[in-house]
């Protein structure tokens, strides 16, 4: 996105909060994973949201209607020496006349400003508990003003949780948010496609998960999160990671892999032959599946409540479960007694943007939130039927489908972001032939 967009959200942020309030957002701090090995760097979800600022030891301040300018900035000086090891940094400078900011200083300097701005301020928009060091600062400054109360210094008569506003903004995706997870998924779709294709027996699932990365990377994009590829009894392991078993002749395998682009996420699942054709047992299975994600998919509508494409799912589950005789008694009273679970243990769904399960309440007022136009979930129902499971016939064991898309709601009919990769059992066994 860029700095127009940028500035369009901090200013709807603003109208929101109005005068007489201050906005605090931490930016993400590196994070060692051993001794002098960072993390890969990634910025704070919402601190990027308001910012489009990239940098760690940062802070963004909103003051809506501050003479001076209503966005300030504290982030790293210039370092040449420093730059030589990690690259450059915008410093203050550059804060302001390249990413936007109406004024910008040190974060060395933040404990000298920052508390003047808060004094001048009747509310603090701040999110706790989710950078606690931090929360420890912005207290520090709180009681070292009210402390001060007696000599007539101004103290926040509120303290707001910030994200009640953001994360409700968040919710609804611009359209600028939409074209950037429109090539989020374009790109993992692609990756998709070139898994099925490469898939082959006796490769070990670790090589599988090769392909996947190779053209998250080559397209400039990066994993939204550990891809999961499991063969044969794996896939009926929900978030198994370990991928480093052997793909077997005849195994089913469940891929779920997403990438992330410009701090956008896009998130799929797709299950295959590894073989190239299903059996008659797996195709069983994975035509319930697929059923079940259609009519959830149905249910991704303005004005339906964001449990419809559960239910629905639940439904065409059940219901394709008694077909086969692996559940018995009336749909009804099975989906009341929730007997789905044993093979369905997860719900059909979350939101998806920045982050994979991405922010925004799934009720309000105790009520299931009506689904509304800009909103982008996820749809992933599975059947998972582990080696051993007692009352299933052994034909079945080890089979474990899921089949998930990124859905925007819309005034008419859904908008499947990621329809770029196939999974009608037919298209997916073509596919395959082609590699």
């Amino acid at each position: 996105m860029n700095r127009k967009e940028f500035a369009r959200l901090r200013r709807q942020l603003m109208r929101m909060m109005g005068k007489c309030g201050i906005a605090i957002l931490p930016a993400a701090e590196v994070k060692i994973r051993n001794r002098d090995v960072e993390y890969g760097y990634r910025p704070d979800s919402d601190f990027y949201y308001m910012t489009g600022f990239a940098e760690p030891s940062a802070v963004a301040v909103l003051v809506p209607g501050r003479p001076h300018g209503e966005y300030i900035l504290f982030c790293r000086e210039r370092d040449p020496e420093r730059e030589a090891w990690d690259g450059p940094r915008a410093g203050p400078d550059g804060a302001v006349s390249e990413c936007g900011a109406d004024d910008a200083f040190p974060i060395t300097d933040i404990d000298d400003i920052l508390p003047g701005l808060i004094e001048q301020s009747d509310r603090v928009y701040y999110t706790m508990g989710t950078h606690p060091e931090f929360d420890q600062q912005v207290v520090g400054w709180i009681n070292k003003l009210r402390s001060q109360a007696g000599r007539g210094v101004g103290t926040p008569e509120e303290f707001v949780a910030l994200d009640h506003l953001l994360h409700d903004m968040r919710l609804y995706k611009s359209r600028a948010e939409i074209s950037v997870m429109r090539k989020s998924a374009r790109i993992a779709a692609a990756a998709h496609r070139r898994g099925m294709r490469a898939c082959r027996p006796g490769m070990m699932e670790h090589e599988l998960e090769a392909e996947y990365l190779y053209e998250f990377r080559k397209a400039g994009a990066a994993t939204s999160y550990e891809p999961i590829v499991g063969a044969g009894a794996n896939a009926c392991v929900l978030h198994y990671v370990a991928n480093d078993a052997r793909v077997g002749d005849g195994d089913l395998v469940l891929v779920d892999a997403g990438c992330e682009l410009d701090y956008y996420a896009s998130d799929i699942t797709r299950t295959f032959p590894a073989n190239g054709v299903f059996t008659k047992e797996q195709r069983a299975i994975y035509d319930i599946v697929l059923a079940a994600q259609q009519a959830a998919i149905d249910k991704v509508r303005a004005g339906n409540h964001w449990d419809e494409p559960h239910l629905a799912a639940v439904r065409t589950i059940t219901r394709g479960l008694v077909k086969l005789g692996l559940l018995k008694g009336r749909v009804p009273t099975l989906m009341k007694d929730e007997a789905y679970r044993r093979f369905y243990m997860h719900r059909t769904g979350h939101w998806i943007g920045m982050d994979v399960h991405d922010v925004g309440d799934y009720k309000v007022d105790g009520q299931w939130r009506l689904l509304e136009p800009g909103m982008v979930l996820t749809v992933e129902p599975g059947i998972y039927i582990p080696p051993g499971l007692k009352g299933v016939p052994k034909r079945f064991h080890g089979i474990g489908v899921r089949i998930e898309d990124d859905v925007l709601v819309t005034r008419g009919d859904p908008d499947i972001l990621s329809s770029g990769v196939p999974k009608q059992p037919d298209e997916i066994e073509a596919l395959m032939q082609t590699a």
